[in-house]
């Protein structure tokens, strides 16, 4: 078969991504904009409190580290039974990957309620953060569950392309998490002055609201997979075993650049306390940025995958390599944008003087660095997606640990460099792998279907020479 000269349609393409990306990123920016409304209420409380609100923020990472695996997992499984139309396998793909998440969620939420002073004591040795840190981490956990059973539901209805759902969810909860802030940090409506522990209660609560309203919109759409729980948990040991053998490999990333993003964070929660208020400021930032990227990262996987597990597999190969040039104009373009209007938004969020350079620093470093970091994410996610959940992983563990780790840990620990330049060292690694990962994506050895449509599928793929025939494609 001659791939090559066939034509691609660019508009229908822009068309499949935006139905998915747009309602993901607006999603996403939602929850971002109620973490920025959050930093700056907080911050009116004073410096110490946002550093210290940052440091949870980060142990929540960690958790997030520790269930993405099963995201990536679900999705995989997912978005292929979708192409393939299965629905018990849909259905017992949502149940397995839920209950994995959970596990997960309430274990962090047991250490944050149970152990929030030993939790902060790892993050920084500033014993003023660490007390306000405690306070607000023993109510904040309990919002963990929540968190985690809202972000399952989402999986399923996005890889099941009801996008717009967990929009709205978000959509009220942002609109109370920023109202009940109001009243709970600074005392309104006759309610008492609770500051950071008013936050986190927000928070809490905020989570209670989003799953409301998810659920609820879902059983009136009539969902056909959400609350068939009955069929969630009718697993077999093959479908385990197949779960659990495509998610190791992302597990085993996930853990691990958890941990490692936690000695990240250590180094970083041993700096100047003006420094450590500009990260936590720069996180909330960071989130704005990587919110619009995730609607490209779920529109690459959804669509990429969808396709593989419908044998369409050089629609799958010709899709992916473009979602990666597309995520990565996009983000540019949000870096400069960010950059252009740094001065009100540091502002408003508590920036002043040495901080505010910090923070602007910060800012300057990874609007350059999130272009190549973010092309690297939607290129795994799509690997994960087509089923090749090895690769990336592989080469993500060992620059972390072999370069990037020992640089950032010296220069923080060891000689005590400028902040900035400790942060710069958290990207060396990028360009790297990003070469090496492009060289995989056009070999399209990465497409590894796990329906049998996908799997008849394959062997002509492969006698296609699909990944050797980009340069002649790319002109069409």
């Amino acid at each position: 078969m001659h791939y090559a000269k066939e034509s691609f349609n660019w508009k229908d393409f822009l068309m499949k991504v935006a139905v998915i990306a747009i309602p993901v990123a607006l999603q996403n920016l939602l929850t971002t904009t109620g973490s920025m409304v959050d930093t700056m209420m907080i911050a009116s409380l004073g410096q110490t409190e946002v550093g210290a609100v940052g440091l949870c923020a980060q142990f929540s990472s960690l958790m997030f580290s520790g269930y993405w695996g099963f995201v990536g997992g679900g999705m995989l499984f997912i978005s292929q039974y979708w192409g393939a139309k299965d629905e018990d396998g849909i259905n017992r793909s949502y149940g397995l990957t839920l209950t994995c998440m959970m596990t997960v969620a309430i274990l962090f939420c047991i250490l944050g309620t149970v152990f929030p002073e030993t939790v902060m004591k790892l993050y920084t040795d500033k014993e003023a953060i660490q007390r306000i840190g405690v306070e607000y981490l023993r109510i904040a956990a309990f919002s963990y569950p929540l968190m985690v059973f809202s972000m399952a539901m989402a999986v399923m209805l996005r890889c099941t392309e009801r996008v717009r759902l967990p929009l709205y969810g978000s959509v009220a909860s942002v609109a109370v998490n920023v109202a009940l802030n109001w009243v709970l940090i600074f005392g309104h409506l006759g309610f008492p002055a609770m500051g950071v522990r008013g936050a986190a209660l927000a928070t809490v609560i905020a989570q209670c609201a989003g799953i409301l309203v998810i659920m609820t919109l879902s059983k009136v759409a009539r969902h056909p997979y959400l609350f068939a729980v009955k069929r969630h948990f009718q697993w077999d040991a093959q479908l385990i075993r197949a779960y659990f053998r495509k998610c190791a490999p992302i597990l085993a990333n996930e853990i691990l650049i958890g941990v490692g993003n936690m000695m990240i964070n250590v180094v970083l929660g041993r700096q100047p306390e003006e420094a450590i208020a500009a990260l936590a400021v720069f996180r909330t930032l960071e989130g704005l940025v990587i919110g619009f990227f995730a609607g490209f990262s779920n529109a690459s996987s959804i669509l990429v995958g969808k396709e593989v597990g419908a044998g369409n597999l050089r629609t799958a190969y010709v899709r992916a390599w473009r979602l990666v040039y597309l995520c990565q104009l996009f983000i540019g373009l949000v870096g400069v944008t960010l950059i252009a209007l740094h001065t009100p938004i540091l502002s408003l969020m508590g920036m002043k003087g040495e901080s505010f350079r910090i923070a602007f620093g910060l800012v300057c470093i990874f609007a350059v660095a999130a272009v190549i970091r973010m092309g690297n994410w939607v290129q795994n996610d799509t690997y994960r997606a087509a089923g090749d959940a090895v690769y990336g992983t592989v080469l993500e563990i060992v620059f972390m640990w072999v370069m990037l780790i020992p640089l950032v840990w010296f220069s923080g620990m060891v000689w005590h460099l400028p902040t900035l330049v400790v942060f710069a060292f958290c990207y060396s690694d990028e360009p790297i792998r990003y070469v090496l990962m492009q060289i995989h994506l056009f070999r399209g050895t990465w497409i590894k279907p796990v329906t049998e449509e996908g799997k008849r599928a394959l062997e002509e793929f492969r006698r296609s020479g699909m990944g050797r025939q980009r340069k002649e494609s790319n002109g069409n």
